[in-house]
């Protein structure tokens, strides 16, 4: 009797230490096979930042499509990971149902969705959005982003997928103090305000943007670098001016010193307006005396003209419908819809990128870290220059056997040590902190300048991310954005793009197809083997005890 006491009392004290242990060190444990729950380190560092209060309100409650439930489950156990890991973050799920209008005021549009449910299509909508609130600064994160997927199942596995980087880029958004600071280039013809107003405008929320003018250079060379060492980045979108000595050295001390650049250079000059108001136009060499600065970074930008079977569309006019005029949409050829490197987190999951009279890029044997981020289809042609371009051209059926000049390298990312391009040559103005070469550096080289230019309707920027004709959607800005986070990353946060989940999903046509199989074996089919265990168990017992 005695002996039991004692287990019973090892137990009860056994189930208290336990317990306390249980409360006073907390531990979960991720057994899936592709750690879906489990932090990155770069978001355990930059949650534990948070000091005071972080509250996040996810807009995923109500009824809409089994799928998308999905979607509202990781987004719950990520929240909670990220509970766990500090308590000062708490989250509620609210039901969209009342306040749709002030949420899209706030921008966050809602999802219209194509439902499928025993083989009927029915629409819904959903607001895949949530918004987080830390002191007086609120930030708000898309949970469904465009990606180029054509069905919601692969939709839904990148949307969970991007669950982290998405909260954790907005957590550090919101919870960071100092902004880093771009210089929009100007001086050489770049491109104008309104031209850049989506891109802008969206890097406005996250950087400190400011226009920086070489014109300085030509009076005192040597300030106007010491100021341009001041910016983090440099964007040089489509200049159409040819760069002088100083400014390219200006340039030059800028990356050699540690700056990252954004180069979106146009090689060809070709004018749209000529195209449409006389239906032809001459593409020629531009001179921007860039080439051997670029040289000296491990590129050329070529100016042979690259056209594409896989090329977006070019809105006309064609005649009128009473007293409106009638418009349709072409594939022009010499506008590249491209598609972009899935294995890199600038690029991956983006819609392909639209380019516009581009040229392609050729790498050079130097010790610099090459990583191609888009490229031309494989049915494209290269025409030379000078090239008169008809647009008599859009209604003619391509010749296949032309396009065979397979990928062509349209943007790439350059990582190392750059070597000035000054180096072993005379310099245009004297210089006291001149540098040879940089530390470890990266910049992105573009060879097309309106990649980054939105469209203007009556007056008003458009959306880089859409056509203003056809409403087709481009990748241009998610990547603009993309490269210029990476560019400025020093935390690695856009490394969590390259997260990848697999869900298992149903086949939606044989579950369909086998419904009646499946209800039968689910439910005809135990309740049977029950009935006959019942009937067998009673026969035995009479017979047993008869």
């Amino acid at each position: 009797m005695n002996k039991k006491i004692k287990t019973i009392l090892l137990v009860l004290v056994g189930l208290i230490v336990f317990n306390f242990l249980s409360n006073q060190y907390f531990k979960r444990f991720d057994l899936t096979k592709d750690k879906r729950y489990s932090l990155s380190e770069t978001t355990t560092d930059l949650i534990g930042k948070i000091k005071e209060p972080l509250i996040i309100n996810v807009y995923l409650e109500g009824d809409f499509p089994s799928e998308f439930q999905r979607l509202q489950i990781e987004t719950r156990q990520f929240l909670e990971e990220l509970k766990s890991e500090n308590s000062s973050i708490r989250f509620r799920f609210v039901n969209p149902d009342g306040i749709g209008n002030e949420l899209v005021k706030n921008g966050m549009v809602p999802s219209q969705l194509t439902v499928e449910e025993d083989g009927k299509l029915s629409e819904t909508i959903i607001f895949p959005w949530a918004e987080i609130f830390y002191g007086k600064k609120a930030q708000i994160v898309s949970l469904l982003p465009n990606t180029s997927t054509s069905s919601q199942e692969s939709q839904l596995e990148n949307a969970i997928s991007s669950l982290e980087y998405s909260f954790a880029n907005a957590i550090d958004l919101i919870i960071e103090d100092k902004k880093k600071s771009i210089a929009i280039l100007a001086g050489n013809g770049e491109l104008e305000d309104i031209k850049m107003y989506s891109l802008l405008s969206e890097l406005r929320k996250k950087y400190h943007l400011a226009k920086f003018t070489l014109d300085s250079v030509k009076k005192n060379p040597v300030k106007t670098s010491q100021e341009l060492k001041k910016f983090d980045l440099s964007i040089i979108a489509k200049p159409t001016k040819r760069f002088t000595d100083k400014e390219k050295l200006v340039l030059d001390q800028f990356i050699t010193h540690g700056g990252k650049t954004l180069w979106m250079i146009d090689n060809l000059n070709a004018d749209t307006d000529s195209l449409y108001n006389h239906g032809e136009m001459m593409a020629f060499r531009r001179d921007l005396n860039l080439t051997d600065l670029l040289f000296s970074y491990g590129v050329r930008i070529n100016n042979k003209l690259v056209q594409d079977l896989y090329a977006s569309k070019l809105t006309l006019a064609a005649g009128n419908t009473g007293n409106q005029a009638k418009f349709e949409s072409f594939d022009w050829f010499y506008h590249p819809l491209v598609g972009a490197n899935p294995n890199h987190p600038i690029t991956k999951n983006i819609l392909p990128v639209r380019f516009r009279f581009t040229t392609q890029i050729d790498t050079l044997k130097k010790d610099i870290k090459k990583t191609p981020l888009l490229v031309s289809s494989v049915v494209s042609k290269l025409s030379g220059t000078p090239k008169v371009i008809n647009l008599s051209e859009i209604t003619k059926e391509p010749q296949q056997k032309e396009y065979t000049a397979n990928n062509q390298l349209l943007a790439v990312l350059l990582e190392g040590n750059f070597h000035s391009a000054y180096e072993n040559r005379t310099k245009p103005f004297e210089t006291t902190n001149y540098k040879p070469v940089s530390s470890a550096n990266k910049m992105v080289v573009i060879a097309d300048g309106d990649i980054a230019r939105n469209q203007i309707l009556k007056g008003k920027p458009y959306d880089l991310a859409i056509d203003k004709w056809t409403q087709q959607r481009f990748g241009n800005k998610d990547f603009l954005l993309n490269t210029i986070d990476y560019l400025l990353d020093d935390k690695g946060l856009i490394n969590l793009r390259n997260k990848s989940i697999k869900l298992q999903t149903l086949d939606k046509q044989r579950a369909y197809k086998e419904k009646t199989f499946w209800q039968f074996l689910n439910i005809v089919v135990p309740l049977g083997v029950l009935a006959l265990f019942g009937f067998g168990f009673n026969f035995w017992r009479k017979r047993k005890y008869q």
